[in-house]
């Protein structure tokens, strides 16, 4: 972990060197308040192959991706480039929205990432207006109001450079590649107030990228050394992200939930000593969360996005780098499949304790909404149970204007609950039996003159097995473009551009040896597995990233002993050498089908023999997941002091590959 805090603080002081341009600050673009728009938006981004890690979207961002997607999408640009005009003012009106809805039920449910607003609320207006006196100066008024709150959502004061922003007021963040959920820092509650400091250009040739923020919670009950307070916490989060290679991102987030009363350390100091220690005070003192990201772009015909992020909510797994009650989500995102279709699927599991604390007895939450993953709101408040959401989105832009979304989203919680770190409920409790939460949204929308207009349909069964829906029209301002889609005329020249040299979709079959080291609880002797044999399915792609070397992402799947492990690979490096030899190195994370899902991280190298007949390569991969943990949430587990159970693996695969 020290090493890692020293490579990322080179990269911070290489970043800020090559700087050397000054340009003023940039507006951001609207965080799910205007659906149609944003989706058009992320869309431009990954055909300008710009790998975007967080949000809101700074507005300079996607002027400049606009220059590199029009050649493959023109209507899809000149939908954005019509709505960025707003921007182009020294005032303006950013964003303005009004719903009307007739809603069934729904009481005490959410509509997903939106600020906190209940299903059965009849209304909701979003607006915000904006000036800027000069470009290093901008000023926004804003306004989200719906049934039982008012809140200035878009209310921010932004002064600075391109190379550092500093925004102050109730500026939104989201900490995810990931489009329809977050673990860590989402829309899903109320929007803090919060001084934020962030870079909107990437900076150098490593692409370097931060944000910073300190904001304060709503009122938490705090019990700490014996003593009880009503307290407001203060949240600091830090993103820090590369971008080494065009269209390949990685980075890393951090949260820390401090003071607020009851004698927590709250100063300045504590945070700057503590805040890069998460085994030290930050352990037994605060709250904190962490997640290692990346997204990566592969061009081409049909261009899609492959994204990962893996959390953890402490570092109870035998060291901080590997996270503990960890979290894995994933994505694939196609933006243009044809001239007329875009799709998205995406994919979260948690373990147990996520937003819930031993000390901030309500968690990692504002006004007892968590600031992550809207799934976990779909169970009983501050009830630890895992749970798994995932989210398939279709958009469809019709030949006769406008634009069609459809998408289904689940959530199932798993049928135990932990509280080794809860006051209500007893480690190896059946959880509430809940059921499946499922909703459907169907939306459609089209310019009309100068607004956008559009109708909504939310329907869905809660996990209490309640059904609800919300049927809503509403009207925006601008209309941001329209007319009937079409692709955009292509020369010689622009299509190479669609279909680079160098990228590769492949699949993998074969088979592998296992063994498995099992460390149930302190005081039972380590388990050892002989050597075991299973099959191995693997689906991935690459890209040239230099002459020699490629840059890629792969998901696996293994099985061991009879036990599915499931791997994600978003570091996947291959080096060519002159003749049909190469290697290769690789950094994932893995779900290992245990009792109950077992996540930690792996890493491994591998020899590869290229074209063993055309399009055929043979492979050999040797790889070793550490400590995969789980913890000890089901009366069947072994008594003892501790509260987790670890799993190291070790694998060699033998598999042939299928280039495409």
């Amino acid at each position: 972990m020290k090493n890692c805090r020293s490579a990322l603080a080179a990269l911070c002081i290489a970043g800020l060197m090559s700087h050397a341009r000054a340009d003023g600050v940039s507006a951001y673009l609207p965080l799910n308040i205007e659906p149609e728009i944003e989706r058009k938006v992320e869309r431009v981004l990954i055909l300008a192959d710009e790998p975007i890690m967080k949000r809101p979207i700074s507005v300079a961002m996607v002027q400049y991706a606009l220059t590199k997607a029009c050649p493959i999408d023109a209507e899809l640009c000149a939908n954005v480039r019509d709505y960025l005009v707003r921007y182009s003012h020294d005032y303006g009106v950013s964003y303005g929205s009004a719903t009307a809805a007739l809603t069934h039920r729904g009481g005490g449910d959410l509509v997903p990432n939106a600020y906190g607003m209940p299903m059965n609320s009849k209304w909701d207006i979003l607006a915000a207006a904006y000036v800027q006196p000069n470009d290093y100066l901008l000023a926004t008024v804003g306004i989200d109001a719906y049934s039982g709150r008012t809140a200035a959502t878009g209310t921010v004061l932004s002064l600075g450079f391109n190379w550092a922003q500093l925004d102050v007021g109730y500026r939104p963040h989201w900490f995810s590649p990931l489009s329809g959920s977050s673990m860590l820092m989402s829309t899903e509650a109320p929007t803090l107030p919060s001084v934020t400091l962030s870079n909107y250009e990437p900076l150098g040739s490593i692409g370097f990228q931060y944000e910073l923020f300190l904001a304060r919670l709503s009122k938490n009950l705090i019990a700490f050394n014996g003593k009880e307070a009503i307290g407001n916490p203060r949240l600091f989060g830090v993103q820090l992200s590369i971008e080494p290679f065009s269209g390949w991102s990685l980075g890393i987030n951090r949260l820390l939930q401090f003071g607020g009363g009851a004698g927590l350390p709250g100063t300045a100091h504590f945070l700057l000593t503590d805040f890069v220690k998460p085994s030290g005070q930050s352990q037994n003192e605060g709250n904190q969360e962490a997640s290692y990201i990346s997204r990566f772009i592969v061009p081409g015909t049909v261009p899609f996005s492959v994204y990962f992020q893996y959390a953890g909510e402490n570092s109870e797994d035998g060291g901080s780098e590997l996270l503990g009650n960890s979290a894995l989500s994933a994505g694939i995102d196609f933006p243009h499949l044809g001239p007329y279709l875009d799709l998205t699927y995406e994919y979260s599991e948690w373990q147990n304790t996520w937003y819930t604390h031993f000390i901030y007895l309500d968690g990692m939450t504002n006004d007892q909404i968590v600031l992550g993953n809207w799934g976990a709101s779909e169970r009983i408040f501050n009830q630890g149970v895992g749970a798994r959401e995932q989210m398939l989105r279709a958009g469809w832009s019709p030949p006769f204007g406008g634009y069609l979304e459809e998408q289904v989203r689940v959530v199932a919680n798993q049928t135990y609950a932990d509280a080794g770190e809860q006051r209500n409920y007893i480690a190896g409790t059946p959880a509430y039996p809940y059921h499946h939460y499922r909703d459907f949204t169907l939306r459609y929308s089209r310019p009309l003159n100068d607004m956008t207009v559009g109708g909504e349909l939310l329907a869905g069964k809660d996990e209490f097995g309640r059904s609800f829906s919300r049927l809503a029209a509403f009207v925006r301002y601008g209309g941001g473009g329209g007319g009937k889609p079409a692709e955009a005329e292509v020369d010689d020249e622009e299509e190479s551009r669609r279909t680079p040299a160098g990228v590769e979709e492949f699949v993998d079959i074969g088979g592998g040896a296992s063994k498995v080291k099992e460390n149930l609880q302190l005081g039972v002797p380590v388990k050892q597995t002989p050597w075991g044999f299973g099959e191995h399915f693997a689906i991935g792609a690459r890209r040239a990233a230099s002459e020699n070397a490629d840059l890629g992402v792969r998901v696996e799947f293994d099985e061991i002993h009879g036990v599915a492990l499931v791997g994600v690979r978003p570091i996947d490096w291959r080096y060519r050498f002159a003749g049909p030899f190469a290697i290769d190195a690789f950094v994932g994370a893995a779900r290992y089908n245990v009792a109950t899902p077992a996540f930690s991280m792996y890493a491994g190298a591998g020899a590869q023999w290229r074209d063993i007949v055309p399009h055929w390569d043979l492979n050999l991969d040797l790889r070793y997941a550490q400590n995969l943990a789980r913890d000890h949430v089901l009366a069947t587990d072994q008594p003892g002091p501790r509260p987790d159970s670890f799993y190291k693996i070790e694998t060699a695969t033998f598999y042939l590959s299928r280039k495409f």
